[in-house]
């Protein structure tokens, strides 16, 4: 498998995707950032999390206090990427109807075909 293909998974991944966005406001700890995706697991966010900073697209800030205080925030390179990321998000917004569409006529196609 490809490098790039491996990281650009991780990076369009459904949470990689929602983590990315939500970091590009500021930065979280774990249970606001939870509560700001809404429908991930602990798991699969601090898997993602993990995943996110092992490549170099998160940075992870534990603070020596009591309780424990532990701060998620982007990268210059996770910056980058949140923003290519959410400019694509937000151009499928924009053609929803267009496929939509297209996914109608194809269909409609299909059946009189069939």
């Amino acid at each position: 498998m490809c490098p790039s293909r491996l990281v650009l998974e991780h990076v369009t991944s459904r949470w990689g995707v929602l983590v990315l966005a939500a970091l590009l406001e500021r930065s979280y700890r774990f249970s606001e950032l939870r509560r700001t995706i809404g429908g991930v697991s602990e798991k699969m966010l601090a898997q993602t999390l993990q995943t996110l900073e092992r490549d170099g697209f998160v940075h992870r800030d534990a603070k020596p206090v009591i309780p424990p205080r532990v701060d998620y925030s982007l990268t210059p390179l996770g910056t980058e990427a949140a923003e290519q990321v959410w400019a694509l998000a937000r151009w499928t917004e924009r053609q929803v109807d267009a496929v939509q569409a297209a996914r109608k006529a194809y269909d409609e196609g299909r059946a009189q075909q069939g």
